[in-house]
Parts: C-alpha cells; sequence; structure tokens
C-alpha cells in the first residue's frame, strides 16, 4: 500500500490496532485526511508509523476539498509536535478555487491573521455548487455577499493559513463563554486512553450549556470520569472541561466520520 483516504477516526483505528493486526510497511505511505480537523496528537502518531498525512479541507457544496495545507521543507527540521501542529492547518487553494477567507459573518471583513480571532470560512471558485436543488431562499442565504458562507469556524495564522475551530453548530456556549468543541476533543486525544472523542453541548438550567464528552476508551484501557475531568483541568480552561464523560461506542457514518447530530440529540434527552 502507497496511497489512502479517511477521515480522522480511521488514523484512530489504525493507531489502535492490535499487534497482531498490524503489519510493517516497507515504503512510506501517503495519507489524505478530511472530514474533521485532526487531532496535532495523532498526526504525530502517524508519523512514527511512517505515513505522511495530508490534511485538507472542502465541504460538499465545494465539490470535496478545495483547500490543502501546502507541506513547507523548513517546517521538516520542527520537532515532531510542532510538525503535527502546523498540518492540522489549512491555507492553500487548490488552482479551481478562486479564493478562501476568515471572515466577519456579517461584514464579511477579513479578520486579522493573528491566530485568535474567530470568524467564519468562505470560499469563492469554479468548484463551490451554484446552489441549493429546488431551494432558492437557502441559495441565496449561503452565497450573501458573493461568497460562500461555510458555516466553519477558523482564525487565520500570520502566514495566511487558516485553523478550523468548530462548525458554528457545534460551539458550546457556556455562561456567555464560546467553547470549541474541536479544542476539547484534541485535549481528549492526548489522554492515554482515549481511542475516540466527541464533545457536543448539553442543556445545563445555570449555564446554558455545558461539555459533554462521548470517549470510546483503547482495547483494553481502564479510566474513570473523574480522571478525564482532571486530565482536562490540567490541559484547558476550567470553563471548558467536560462536566459529563460518557464511555461507550460513538455513532459514525460507513466512512468514519463521528454523527455528532446523534450525540446532541442524546445530550438533550439526558
Amino acid at each position: 500500500m502507497t496511497h489512502l483516504c479517511g477521515a480522522p477516526i480511521v488514523m484512530q483505528m489504525i493507531l489502535g490496532a492490535g499487534a497482531e493486526e498490524q503489519r510493517a510497511f516497507t515504503q512510506k505511505v501517503n495519507m489524505m485526511t478530511a472530514a474533521a480537523p485532526p487531532p496535532a496528537s495523532v498526526l504525530a502518531a502517524m508519523a512514527g508509523k511512517g505515513i505522511e498525512v495530508t490534511h485538507v479541507y472542502g465541504l460538499t457544496e465545494s465539490y470535496g476539498p478545495a483547500v490543502v495545507c501546502a507541506w513547507h521543507r523548513e517546517w521538516d527540521d520542527l520537532p515532531i509536535e510542532e510538525q503535527a501542529a502546523m498540518k492540522s492547518r489549512q491555507g492553500v487553494t487548490y488552482p479551481v478555487l478562486e479564493g478562501v477567507m476568515v471572515a466577519d459573518a456579517e461584514t464579511l471583513e477579513p479578520v486579522p491573521r493573528d491566530g485568535e480571532t474567530l470568524g467564519e470560512i468562505f470560499l469563492r471558485g469554479n468548484i463551490v455548487m451554484k446552489g441549493y436543488l429546488k431551494n432558492p431562499a437557502a441559495s441565496r442565504e449561503a452565497f450573501e455577499g458573493g461568497w460562500f458562507h461555510s458555516g466553519d469556524l477558523g482564525v487565520c495564522h500570520e502566514d495566511g493559513y487558516i485553523q478550523i475551530r468548530d462548525r458554528s453548530k457545534d460551539v458550546i456556549i457556556s455562561g456567555g463563554e464560546n467553547i470549541s468543541s474541536i479544542e476539547v476533543e484534541d485535549t481528549l486525544y492526548k489522554h492515554p486512553a482515549v481511542a475516540a472523542a466527541a464533545v457536543v453541548a448539553k442543556p445545563d438550567e445555570k449555564w446554558g450549556e455545558t461539555p459533554c464528552a462521548y470517549i470510546e476508551p483503547k482495547p483494553g484501557a481502564e479510566v474513570t470520569a473523574d480522571e478525564i475531568i482532571a486530565f482536562c483541568r490540567d490541559n484547558l480552561a476550567h470553563y471548558k472541561c467536560p462536566r459529563l464523560v460518557v464511555f461507550g461506542p460513538i455513532p459514525k457514518t460507513s466512512t468514519g466520520k463521528i454523527q455528532k447530530f446523534v450525540l446532541r440529540e442524546r445530550a438533550r434527552e439526558g
């Protein structure tokens, strides 16, 4: 095998395979991943397995991948953890995409290139759809201002590379503070007992919403909810940490993409 494609959960499956299932590669393997921002810890582990991962970004409305994390040779000299952090970014458009920007969702004013100011990701070009079938109202809304509104939130770094922070519908608003579910998930993936993780909003009478973490432990791993919460509190601002941890299988599509809408419904039902 020399090439493969797969969602980040596929990388988790590769890394979590038992010793009897693993095979040594005789040559470098190239993998393209999309569907969700891959955790930096997972990218680092894949590099350790001899698998070179390229991260791309796109949507069904953009005919699949539209932006790619083009690698800089000078990044080869960075520590593996920093290389993984760079790979989790995007930044270079495919030749058939006219442009991409991170901007204010209302004014379409580009955000500063500070890696911190949150905005919506906008796309424009020949591979972007003309509109939604038999839904002119949704089409007008999606292209308001002459750009396609992706619904994804991100930041723009000094070098022009963007970094996805969350889907707008997945942002958790707790006590007036916005919490990126992806940031919490990235922390959870650093725990040695976690094979897969997904974080969604759970309704809360006091705070409005609080983070709820669904976790698939690695085979044979033993971990408690208290240990997971304590780990998060050591690595995140306390208000971002899950208040509830649920262990068990996480629902996924046939291609391995986590079905967060199912988890959101479970969290609402308590």
